[in-house]
């Protein structure tokens, strides 16, 4: 039992040692990342884009990465994110 439990710690140590480098490692690959600046930047671009069926979908991207932003989905938020910067370019 008390092998088991160290093995269990020491596994867990390991997780918790590699999971940081893997968020930074596909947070640099994969375009916008979710934070407050980016959620503010992108949300001013797509404010300035003319009305039409791209800038509701882009809004609606804003909106859904704000929620994933409330509910620690970080790789969500990053992804919305990176689909509505990418609408705000294409204008």
């Amino acid at each position: 039992m008390f092998k088991t439990l160290i093995a269990a710690a020491a596994v867990a140590a390991v997780a918790f040692a590699v999971a940081p480098a893997q968020a930074a490692h596909r947070h640099h690959h994969m375009g916008v990342g979710c934070s407050g600046e980016n959620l503010g930047k992108t949300e001013a671009a797509v404010e300035a884009m003319a009305d039409n069926e791209v800038k509701f979908g882009a809004e609606k991207e804003v909106s859904l990465a704000q929620d994933a932003m409330l509910n620690n989905k970080w790789g969500a938020c990053g992804a919305h994110l990176s689909r509505a910067a990418e609408a705000s370019m294409a204008k």
